[in-house]
């Protein structure tokens, strides 16, 4: 599966695809992530913030709640932040 829920939490595995036209969800990477096309390049962290921001946005969150527990550095990517009922209807949609 490609999440977790915890306590509230939502731990979401994500396969990041920097420098694209823009930002979007692209469904399922096999069984384990979703893949998320990020128009940042992945220079100095730039991705990172853009698919943190993207992800506040998409899941009504703040933007400092999206946190990294994994993969800064890798394409492959563990991010947590709150459970909220937008990403409820959107987990629905995806799986």
């Amino acid at each position: 599966m490609f999440y977790e829920i915890n306590d509230n939490e939502v731990s979401l595995r994500i396969k990041a695809q920097p420098a694209a036209s823009r930002n979007e969800f692209c469904g399922l990477y096999g069984d384990e992530a979703v893949k998320v096309r990020i128009k940042a390049p992945a220079v100095e962290g730039a991705a990172n913030k853009e698919l943190a921001k993207f992800l506040a946005k998409s899941f009504k969150v703040p933007k400092s709640a999206v946190v990294f527990k994994s993969g800064q550095n890798s394409k492959i990517k563990i991010v947590a932040f709150p459970l909220t009922p937008q990403f409820a209807a959107w987990a629905e949609t995806v799986a």
